[in-house]
């Protein structure tokens, strides 16, 4: 049996890095029962301690770190967690041993009003207080002996980043352990007496804000302190309506073209590394079906997990630094009168613009939203962002409209992402107008001082992520891979003659090589054609007909929901390119414009392959993204939902632009 202590606090009061800073990588994630609420539970090793393999030793300490709060009272999720928790109420975790309550040293009236709160609760407790150094600068010092001596509870000074009083802090949640288990009862309980102030004895809001007044006021000096004019003249810019939107889209801008360039070479190397270990192991596995779903389903599936990691990885770390700087509130702040007419928050901002590279690292940012209407809708559009999995596509549809043309190409590029984010504001301004009523929640928030971002905190962050990512989302994708193999794998058919045809040919023939690749390829093309997969194609070509698709094309869109860019390695294998075809993509295009109906009309014409275009912008075709989604919102209802209406609104634009293309 182990104590349990809880981490409590206000948001942005640093409570998160001192979790990080007595738990570093001892610690496992999850959501609270029933809810999207995160709890983060780690071990703190006291000193001494062995590490053990089986886990924490019997004496260990576990910090569980609650959510950012500001009160007891549930008006948001977070706080209705965070009452259970303390209260023993909630079925996840036991009653804690004791409480540590971290306060912001520069506004301190205000986080004791939480502080109050937490000492009703009965439990020993400990005052961890930080951001001394921000206060100091703003001319504040805090008389932390008689904080103390008020609060009748030990009270520890913390400079996190320089790792100033966590050794304290480590050395009385020590002492408490040893007392916790030699029976001898922990230090504090408070009294009624301890939280008695002024007030309306009927308005416990009141009594709580006036005794946090006074005994800030006992124990804090101020001292007059010009405000820092590059603060000033960095908030005159930075909340500026025109030059702050301006500056935000030029920090997001900066994100973005990081999250692609510096993404780029790992994903790279992580697609290299998965082809290799499939070639290798299709070489070394026995050339039969088990073969097949080792190297073409599980591990297929695995690198389709792990090549998102770069991008979750490189966004959380950037989100966090931005986070720790006090520039996110800045940029929410400015960015909340414009999102809030289509009825988002200004906080959706950075996970749509973060929904350009892909949508799975951008519904899990949007965690930031506190309000839960708003993070709904947010999570129901962000899948209309163009994401980076959309650009093989766009590529290759934009060079058969308009080929040796790079101005019109480059328009039609723009005028992609121009669709996806014009979509993504109408659809929540309908979901506001329809299934999430009402305005968006207005933005309630204090401009954090601007401070210096822990690298070492944000890359624990970004760690965090990325396992969470892997626990969730990863097991789910890697199944639906297999499914998808299997659906293009049986039922088996026999070769085609021109197959067997051609393997004759090739044994006569002293260059065989070429001949062979080309069985190779009409085979491939045969047997997905004849798979499960292509008889649901040739099912919905009915129902693709009047968007200008055949069969082929609906194989490629079916195909696209493991992955989007999918569809491009599936319109090789059909029209006999196999994979040469989609790693020469000239070919591929040159094959595509050539191609013909039976009746030897065009299959790509120029209303077709806008169609097309237009389909993929708006479709929803993802699966891994519907997973994310049904984890972050806690109901299969919400994805079934996205995938329904994206679908209907891709198939109704596609129908109008090919008709009418078709008719000019």
């Amino acid at each position: 049996m182990s104590t349990r202590i809880l981490l409590a606090g206000n948001p942005n009061a640093g409570k998160t890095t001192l979790f990080n800073a007595l738990t570093g990588l001892r610690m496992r994630t999850g959501n609270f029962h029933g809810t999207t609420v995160e709890w983060k539970s780690g071990t703190l090793r006291l000193p001494g301690q062995k590490s053990s393999s089986r886990g924490a030793e019997p004496d260990a300490v576990e910090i569980l770190d609650l959510p950012g709060i500001y009160s007891l009272k549930a008006a948001t999720p977070e706080e209705a967690v965070a009452a259970e928790v303390l209260t023993g109420h909630n079925p996840d975790f036991p009653t804690a041993d004791a409480v540590v309550a971290v306060v912001d040293a520069s506004n301190l009236d205000r986080n004791l009003f939480l502080v109050s709160q937490l000492a009703e609760c009965g439990k020993p407790m400990i005052l961890a207080v930080t951001m001394l150094d921000v206060a100091r600068e703003a001319g504040i010092r805090v008389d932390l002996d008689r904080l103390s001596e008020r609060m009748n509870c030990p009270v520890i000074p913390l400079n996190i980043p320089k790792n100033q009083g966590v050794d304290l802090l480590q050395d009385q949640i020590c002492q408490w352990n040893q007392m916790h288990f030699t029976g001898v009862p922990l230090p504090y309980k408070p009294t009624e007496e301890s939280l008695c102030g002024a007030g309306c004895s009927s308005c416990p809001f009141s009594r709580r804000f006036t005794w946090s007044e006074q005994l800030a006021a006992e124990v804090v000096r101020t001292q007059h302190v010009a405000r820092s004019r590059s603060t000033d003249r960095l908030d005159e810019v930075l909340t500026h309506p025109l030059w702050g939107v301006l500056a935000f889209l030029g920090v997001m801008t900066l994100l973005f073209a990081l999250i692609f360039a510096v993404a780029e070479i790992p994903m790279a190397l992580i697609e290299v590394l998965f082809g290799w270990i499939a070639d290798t192991a299709a070489t070394v596995l026995p050339d039969n079906d088990f073969g097949s779903l080792l190297s073409d389903g599980i591990l297929t599936g695995v690198g389709n997990v792990v090549v998102f990691l770069p991008q979750i990885l490189i966004l959380f770390f950037f989100l966090a630094l931005l986070e720790d700087t006090g520039y996110l509130s800045r940029a929410a702040f400015v960015m909340d009168r414009l999102m809030r007419k289509v009825g988002l928050p200004g906080t959706a901002f950075v996970p749509m613009v973060s929904g350009h590279a892909c949508a799975i690292p951008a519904i899990m940012s949007t965690r930031v939203i506190e309000n839960a209407r708003d993070r709904l809708a947010t999570i129901l559009v962000l899948p209309l962002m163009s994401c980076a999995a959309r650009i093989p596509v766009y590529v290759i549809l934009i060079r058969l409209l308009f080929p040796n043309q790079p101005l019109l190409a480059a328009l039609a590029f723009t005028g992609a992402y121009v669709l996806g984010v014009g979509a993504a504001l109408g659809s929540a301004y309908l979901l506001k107008k329809t299934i999430l009523p009402g305005e968006s929640k207005p933005l309630l928030l204090e401009l954090p001082a601007y401070k210096t971002p822990g690298i070492g905190n944000a890359g624990m962050h970004a760690y965090e992520k990325g396992l969470t990512f892997l626990k969730q989302a990863g097991t789910i994708i890697l199944l639906i891979s297999m499914a998808l193999w299997a659906l293009s794998t049986y039922p088996k058919s026999e070769p085609p003659e021109s197959v067997l045809a051609l393997r004759m040919q090739a044994e006569q023939s002293d260059s065989p090589d070429e001949l062979l690749a080309a069985a190779d390829r009409e085979e491939a093309r045969h047997a997905i054609e004849h798979s499960f997969a292509g008889r649901m194609a040739r099912g919905i070509e009915p129902v693709v007909r009047p968007l200008g698709f055949d069969g082929r094309i609906g194989l490629g869109i079916l195909s696209s929901f493991a992955a989007r860019e999918v569809i491009v390695s599936t319109l090789s294998i059909v029209y006999g390119l196999g994979e040469e075809g989609e790693e020469d993509e000239v070919l591929l295009v040159d094959t595509l414009r050539q191609a013909r109906h039976p009746d030897g009309r065009p299959v790509f014409t120029r209303p077709a392959s806008w169609s097309l275009l237009v389909f993929y912008v708006l479709a929803m075709q993802c699966l891994p993204t519907q997973v994310v989604t049904r984890s972050e919102t806690g109901s299969w209802k919400w994805p079934l939902l996205q995938l329904g209406y994206m679908s209907t609104l891709a198939y109704i634009a596609s129908f109008l632009v090919y008709q009418t293309l078709s008719l000019l």
